[in-house]
């Protein structure tokens, strides 16, 4: 059975768009669609139902952040990997925040790039190496003054408390579960769990969760 991911290539310059799309295909992945403007991408990922999104930051008619918005509104459940020549704090921060899930600097290797659209695709975090970090550094400053969110937070166990951390770092389940000496089916029994207790929806709001409680 396939496990190929339906992918979107969204960025003006149409060689890498071509190239990505090209590594893609190679890969087994369906390439369902492809743009070199955002308001065009938003109309056709409502047709064309991508599963996952791999968007430049810099398009020529509005922003990549403005376009993950108008992706999440037509399609709530896409996945938005970014894949950019930037990577200044404040751009991984604003896509992180408009529903980004992943963020990769056009460097990285095809590996990497490869890898990333697989662990995105399954809605896990993916950052380029170092990005991480400072997304959590970023969030932690942002996040100074308690809140109700602080106030009433919900008793995680110690276990729990330690796959939350690793989430936040960007971990797979696989790595997870290699870190604490746990099967992959324990880590994923303690993210359901964890979801539940905080009433949150996936591995993207567990991040942010995360992330805003400063969890490293």
């Amino acid at each position: 059975m396939s496990t190929g991911v339906r992918v979107m290539v969204v960025d003006d310059h149409p060689m890498w768009r071509e190239g990505v799309a090209r590594d893609l295909t190679e890969a087994g992945h369906l390439v369902v669609a492809t743009s070199g403007e955002g308001r065009q991408a938003v109309r056709v990922a409502a047709a064309a139902r991508p599963d996952l999104v791999v968007l430049d930051l810099q398009l020529p008619d509005v922003s990549g952040v403005e376009v993950i918005r108008g992706l999440r509104a037509v399609l709530p459940e896409v996945r938005v990997l970014m894949l950019s020549a930037s990577g200044e704090p404040q751009s991984v921060l604003d896509a992180v925040k408009a529903g980004a899930t992943g963020y990769l600097v056009k460097s990285a290797a095809p590996a990497e790039f490869l890898d990333a659209v697989h662990r995105t695709a399954a809605g896990e975090p993916v950052f380029t190496p170092g990005l991480a970090g400072l997304v959590l550094g970023e969030y932690r400053r942002l996040a100074v003054a308690p809140g109700p969110s602080h106030e009433a937070a919900p008793q995680l166990t110690q276990r729990e408390t330690e796959v939350l951390r690793l989430v936040a770092k960007g971990l797979s389940y696989k790595q997870i579960a290699e870190r604490l000496g746990l099967s992959h089916r324990t880590v994923q029994n303690h993210v359901q769990n964890t979801l539940g207790k905080l009433q949150l929806h996936n591995r993207v709001e567990l991040t942010r969760y995360a992330i805003e409680q400063g969890l490293e």
